[in-house]
């Protein structure tokens, strides 16, 4: 006779949720239909914020609660802005101008903002905004948040969710009192939640390794990102100690995903040695399909640091999208290579449910 699986654990209770699955978000590509779909099914959507402005923020977090009255999670970036040097303002003019010739080869006319166009914005004024539309749930990426965000947050009786890529920084998350760790594995798909070392010394280690270090380590609850498409994937984390498990690229060609068609099909066709890690779209490495923009950028000097590459960029990537051009766009996924599912979120999801509670009892 079989036993049901019990998904209740700490994750739950904490975050309110029926399921410790976590829909992963993905800046760009999770919209608030998606994270309606996920939290309708007792899975936690998380709305991705990135570093938007306060008012930007304030406006999807509003679409979002009249899909849906059940809470979710947002999401910021944590980094610090560089100063605009005379250095990067140089450099910032030459690779907007190899970029913009690029894009001119390969038949696409696109005029990129210069240095001082560009929408610079610190992440404290976000923090603000999601308190005061009293969000409950708040994970973040790139850094960690400094102790007076922190303090705010928690006053508001919100629960944090720091990403680590290493047990150093899960180190640092937890003694900074964030709730729980999000632990990001090498094969994960989008962007490297590095910040405790320099960009290029990123940890390259891969996830199960990682997960069974960092629960060894610390003594707050973990979610796992990397790699989980099926059963046995999550299963595996489970077994190292993850309570929570964060899906993106499983998700990647829901019907509430943001990519358009022509960006779903490029996924349903695509090879293992076509998925890349980079930093040519943005200045910080992340993981997603190769392609000739990647192929022409990466190993030169027309890459500037995060946030001045991902902003100059913008542009470029919308006239691609709007122009179906596959050679211009950025699509980030893990190394876990499936069909890429074109249901809804929420089908999506209840599968992969379904086939853990199937797996458990084999």
């Amino acid at each position: 006779m079989s036993t049901p699986m019990n998904w209740k654990n700490i994750i739950t209770q904490q975050l309110n949720i029926e399921y410790p699955i976590i829909q992963a978000p993905m800046f760009g590509t999770a919209t608030p239909e998606m994270v309606t779909a996920a939290t309708s099914i007792g899975c936690l959507g998380a709305l991705p914020l990135g570093d938007l402005p306060a008012e930007k923020c304030i406006e999807i977090i509003r679409a979002t609660r009249q899909l849906s009255n059940r809470p979710f999670a947002v999401n910021i970036f944590a980094n610090e802005i560089p100063v605009i040097t005379e250095d990067i303002r140089t450099k910032y003019t030459q690779t907007k101008q190899f970029i913009e010739d690029l894009a001119r080869q390969h038949h696409l006319i696109v005029t990129l903002p210069t240095i001082d166009e560009l929408p610079l914005n610190g992440y404290q004024e976000q923090v603000d905004a999601i308190v005061a539309e009293e969000c409950k749930v708040v994970s973040f990426t790139f850094g960690n948040l400094d102790e007076q965000s922190i303090q705010k947050l928690k006053s508001n009786g919100t629960i944090l969710i720091g990403t680590c890529t290493s047990v150093k920084e899960a180190t640092i998350l937890e003694q900074s009192g964030i709730d729980i760790l999000c632990v990001q594995g090498f094969e994960a798909g989008g962007h490297r939640g590095s910040f405790a070392t320099a960009d290029d010394n990123s940890p390259m280690i891969g996830g199960l390794a990682l997960l069974a270090q960092v629960h060894e380590a610390v003594s707050i609850p973990i979610i796992y990102a990397g790699g989980i498409y099926n059963a046995k994937t999550l299963l595996a984390a489970n077994t190292l100690g993850a309570q929570g498990f964060q899906i993106g690229s499983l998700l990647l060609g829901s019907a509430e995903s943001a990519l358009k068609a022509f960006e779903k099909e490029k996924l349903r066709h695509v090879k293992e040695e076509e998925i890349v890690l980079t930093k040519s779209f943005s200045g910080r490495y992340a993981r997603g399909i190769k392609n000739a923009f990647i192929e022409a950028v990466d190993h030169t000097d027309y890459i500037l640091p995060f946030p001045f590459q991902s902003k100059l960029t913008v542009e470029l990537r919308k006239a691609a999208k709007a122009n179906n051009n596959i050679d211009f766009v950025s699509i980030w996924m893990g190394q876990s290579i499936h069909p890429f599912s074109g249901l809804s979120t929420a089908e999506i999801l209840k599968a992969l449910i379904a086939a853990t509670e199937k797996e458990y009892n084999r």
